[in-house]
């Protein structure tokens, strides 16, 4: 495997228009960020694969077909009999930034046991992917770092997206003990810029990064800032990216999630040392331009762009 990822799988329900009696109407979008990224890695041309839970019902049948329709291996995907597959609700504001409501207590994807962790599709992966839901709970977060150990002892680049959701945690303190955790452990961070101001308690988002490299060694850190592009820090480097503004943007959900997919896709291709100032810009251009996209888009998981329509939109720019 080219990467594998271990985490959420669950269905968005995304506001989707009003009925004729005036409701609003909510269409079932399968979600679950680690998903999205390898979604994104396979339209690049990788062999990904999942480890995580649903719930042996409707939905979490219909998540597995989608995982499979996208072309992600499932063979690491577990079904849970009595606890049902997690579910969101996405909740859209008019400039197309986004609210959760979740029905997770429990829900599915907190059920992954230590046991259920399949080492040697671990073993055999270039980079592992991981967040922070799997960290909320006791059991899951136990077998996200079972899962860690495999990966490491096996060599692999581990990559990490905090993708803190704060309905989801008993306290903050809790969550930034678990995304402290995940520092130590990473090559590859990926973190959105409230993320970091609530973490280091610095507004500049470089001061925050220095924050994180005091304190762990971390090669390569993303800081996605929204509407304001994306930066890369590498050693001694500092490169920013504006973004792709698109006029017919609805919604930013799966954008970090893509962005995240086309950094770890030009890794896979030019390794994790000596990369250059260039390189830094042209894995940023194409990122912005690939999560740029999927704003345009209900969903993410199954309508994250071909390569083509990114190449398409960044020769509209050059």
């Amino acid at each position: 495997m080219d990467v594998v990822a271990l985490g959420e799988l669950l269905i968005d329900f995304t506001e989707n228009g009003i009925s004729s009696q005036g409701n609003p109407l909510f269409e079932a979008n399968p979600g679950g960020a680690p998903c999205n990224v390898l979604a994104m890695l396979t339209k690049l041309g990788h062999k990904t694969a999942f480890i995580g839970k649903v719930g042996n019902d409707f939905f979490g049948k219909q998540l597995e077909q989608t995982i499979i329709d996208v072309g992600i291996d499932a063979s690491g995907l577990q079904k849970d009999d009595d606890v049902h597959t997690t579910l969101a609700l996405v909740h859209t504001y008019p400039d197309g930034d986004r609210d959760f409501s979740f029905y997770r207590n429990p829900g599915a994807d907190m059920m992954l046991t230590e046991a259920e962790v399949p080492e040697e599709l671990i073993k055999g992966t270039r980079i592992f992917h991981f967040g922070t839901l799997s960290m909320t709970h006791e059991g899951v977060r136990n077998a996200t770092k079972k899962a860690l150990r495999a990966a490491k002892e096996a060599g692999a680049v581990i990559s990490f997206d905090p993708n803190l959701r704060e309905p989801l945690w008993n306290s903050l303190d809790e969550a930034k003990e678990q995304v402290l955790y995940g520092l130590g452990q990473c090559d590859i961070l990926k973190i959105s810029d409230n993320e970091i101001q609530w973490l280091t308690g610095e507004e500049d988002f470089t001061k925050g990064v220095h924050w994180i490299l005091e304190r762990y060694h971390i090669p390569l850190i993303l800081v996605s800032m929204g509407r304001e592009g994306s930066r890369a820090y590498y050693k001694d480097l500092i490169v920013e990216v504006k973004p792709f503004i698109q006029k017919n943007t609805i919604e930013t959900t799966g954008a970090g999630d893509t962005f995240c997919a086309c950094v770890l896709h030009y890794i896979l291709e030019h390794g994790l040392t000596d990369l250059t100032e260039n390189d830094l810009k042209e894995m940023l251009t194409f990122a912005n331009a690939a999560a740029s996209i999927i704003t345009t888009r209900k969903g993410a998981l199954r309508v994250m762009p071909e390569r083509e329509e990114v190449e398409k939109l960044l020769s509209c720019f050059n």
